[in-house]
């Protein structure tokens, strides 16, 4: 996945084998447009930045969901991405929002499907987990001006 933001570009390679559902998922709302023109809505400086909400509130999604549970030794350190849920839903279940993990270790039970680790523009990744206040907002719009399913 080729992820370009208003603050630069990242990209990532999915987890296909630990999440088929959840990787042919994501790469069927990339390929539909979905998250092109989504807000990175939550930042909280080394943890996560948390995207792919339509709504930008953080209680959007597309409208569906699919499961992959994670293997019971999944971590999710610096550069790993995943999909966030609520506390209420199951283990691995994805829909739309998704998270990149900008700390060294997120400290995370393996709740979350995996959806790959960042291969490129980490550093991208970084200066926009710097962006984030103590609500878990951003301090400046970070939007996904386009994102593509690569090659």
């Amino acid at each position: 996945m080729d992820v370009r933001t208003n603050l630069g570009g990242f990209a990532f390679v999915l987890d296909v084998d630990d999440s088929p559902c959840t990787t042919s998922s994501f790469a069927y709302l990339v390929r539909k447009s979905f998250f092109d023109g989504t807000r990175f809505h939550r930042i909280v400086p080394g943890f996560v930045i948390q995207g792919g909400d339509p709504t930008g509130t953080g209680r959007g999604g597309p409208g569906y969901s699919v499961v992959d549970v994670p293997p019971s030794d999944a971590r999710y350190t610096r550069g790993v991405v995943a999909m966030a849920k609520t506390g209420a839903e199951p283990p691995g279940t994805a829909g739309s929002q998704f998270f990149v993990v900008t700390g060294a270790d997120a400290g995370l039970s393996p709740d979350y499907a995996l959806l790959g680790k960042v291969t490129k523009g980490l550093a991208v990744v970084e200066r926009i987990g710097r962006l984030g206040d103590a609500t878990e907002h951003p301090t400046r719009k970070i939007t996904v001006l386009r994102m593509t399913v690569s090659p």
